[in-house]
């Protein structure tokens, strides 16, 4: 009876058990990865575009704006990738151009900088910035405005505040040094003739070029920018100092009353 009920059993099993199913092809996918620096995350992206092994590959060149910064930054936060965080950079600034007129206390408030991320870029920036004059031994040579404007704008164009400073000139037009003689804020600085002239004459400078920047990035003169032009150029008929140019300077463009007055 046992012995029926087992073969019975081993009937039912054989036509109802299922066949094992064939294991399904997988499609193949790129890889991609939760890109990782120290603790922060950033936006899942496939290896060969994260951008540290993208400028490795491509050269920095053929990296974007937010890809640049977040390298610089280096990290986000685990709900904030360094894109994400770049990207919230670059707008508050109004644009890279803008980043060297944002304040350290600026970029601390923009969720995942901080302090220490803030200081990093600001001294990426200020690096650039100074690879583009250097330092030479070499006395500049001023014989046109674009001598000029080549000497002054990397130095002094981009501030997010108003300054007025002179350039101090030899009888060959060779660069003495230059200064900064006043700061003011977002949208004036005040000075005087006989600063510039007290400037020149303790520098022993046979003539001057005179320049002063527009935080807003246009360089276009305004009214009181035409009245200090022709008083500095009348002090300087009288001091026997010519001005031989003044420079306003925006955040890559300038405007020259000496152009103008040539057109």
């Amino acid at each position: 009876m046992n012995a029926r009920r087992r073969h019975a059993r081993s009937i039912a099993h054989e036509y109802t058990s299922r066949p094992p199913r064939a294991s399904r092809a997988r499609t193949p996918q790129l890889p991609v990865i939760s890109y990782h620096e120290g603790s922060g995350v950033m936006a899942t992206v496939p290896v060969v575009d994260r951008p540290r092994e993208k400028l490795a590959r491509v050269g920095a060149m053929a990296l974007g704006d937010n890809e640049l910064v977040a390298l610089v930054l280096g990290t986000g936060t685990r709900s904030r990738g360094a894109l994400v965080v770049a990207q919230d950079v670059i707008a508050l600034a109004g644009g890279v151009p803008g980043l060297v007129r944002i304040a350290l206390d600026e970029l601390d408030r923009v969720p995942g900088v901080g302090a220490s991320r803030a200081a990093r870029l600001l001294a990426a920036v200020e690096l650039g910035r100074r690879t583009l004059f250097g330092d030479s031994d070499e006395r500049p040579q001023m014989l046109s405005t674009k001598d000029l404007v080549a000497y002054l704008l990397p130095r002094y164009g981009g501030s997010a505040v108003e300054r007025f400073g002179v350039v101090l000139l030899d009888q060959k037009q060779r660069v003495i040094r230059s200064a900064i003689l006043s700061t003011g804020t977002a949208e004036v600085s005040i000075s005087h003739p006989r600063d510039v002239f007290r400037a020149a004459v303790l520098g022993s400078a046979s003539s001057v070029a005179v320049f002063h920047n527009h935080p807003s990035g246009d360089p276009l003169p305004s009214a009181a920018d035409r009245v200090m032009t022709r008083q500095l150029v009348a002090a300087g008929e009288l001091m026997s100092i010519e001005v031989i140019d003044h420079i306003i300077l925006g955040d890559t463009t300038y405007f020259s009353f000496k152009e103008e007055s040539k057109r």
